[in-house]
């Protein structure tokens, strides 16, 4: 029975703990800059005029991967359309594929075969909103690489195709709205 204050006064220092953290999980993050059911991606636009990459460097066709990659990532994972037409679009986008670099990862010993090489692409892209004016992404530079093995049966054109798809990941990821 001695013990009775006590218990009474550890379950009251309880319940207020409880009570307290209760009160900030319900208020969550709120005015913290927490979570947001808003959308990433800039609101005033609803379509896309995507413009063919330039290609600068001395090995074709990867171009044309790059940039329907593009177009299937910005249909799939943006509320935007691609129009063909600028005049349709609400915003145009463009770029130039600047290097297509190729190297050996590693090489096997006695004969000195690259084992497995490394493709990498890199950018500059630009995106302008045709409504105000405003440059969106302003001549950013964006690098993806890819690696393949001949023993795997792959070859320059798979590892030029993933680098291409990774290239236009992140180049989605730079249409989201700055936080």
């Amino acid at each position: 029975m001695e013990n009775r204050p006590h218990t009474i006064q550890r379950c009251t220092w309880l319940l207020l703990v409880s009570g307290v953290m209760t009160g900030i999980g319900l208020t969550g993050c709120a005015g913290v800059g927490g979570y947001s059911s808003r959308t990433l991606y800039p609101e005033d636009i609803r379509s896309v005029c995507l413009e063919m990459f330039d290609n600068r460097s001395f090995r074709r066709g990867v171009e044309y991967t790059l940039t329907d990659a593009l177009a299937k990532r910005i249909e799939a994972m943006t509320p935007y359309k691609i129009v063909s037409s600028q005049d349709r679009a609400d915003s145009v986008m463009s770029g130039q594929l600047l290097s297509i670099s190729e190297s050996s990862l590693t090489t096997e010993r006695e004969l000195a075969r690259p084992l497995e090489r490394e493709v990498v692409l890199t950018a500059v892209v630009n995106w302008k909103n045709l409504n105000t004016g405003q440059l969106m992404i302003n001549s950013r530079t964006v690098t993806a690489a890819a690696s393949y093995s001949d023993f795997q049966n792959q070859d320059f054109t798979y590892a030029s195709a993933l680098a291409a798809n990774k290239l236009a990941q992140k180049i989605v990821e730079l249409m989201e709205t700055r936080w």
